[in-house]
């Protein structure tokens, strides 16, 4: 017969979840390390992905350092186009 269900309030699966994805250690070794059963950590870190919390380990820098890049390519890009608004503008003026 099954025993009684436990009750994990939400502070322990968020830790839970931030164990996995900043040590990178596997699931059944985190689960095991904290009495819980497997497939329920699973769960959780499954449900964290998909609503974005956890990210695994270095994703969350290199999302900020391709923000910073995109960032620093789009103000080049503008710049460009102003700049070649300018030559076409001189070309006119030659031209005439």
């Amino acid at each position: 017969m099954a025993g009684k269900r436990r009750k994990f309030d939400a502070e322990f699966r968020e830790g839970a979840v931030r164990i996995v994805a900043e040590t990178g250690r596997p699931i059944a070794q985190v689960a095991q390390d904290l009495g819980i059963n497997e497939t329920t950590l699973a769960s959780w870190v499954s449900r964290a992905r998909r609503a974005g919390g956890a990210m695994e380990a270095g994703e969350s820098e290199e999302l900020a350092r391709l923000r910073r890049e995109n960032a620093q390519l789009k103000k080049e890009a503008k710049e460009l186009a102003m700049e070649r608004d300018v030559l076409k503008r001189c070309m006119v003026l030659w031209v005439k």
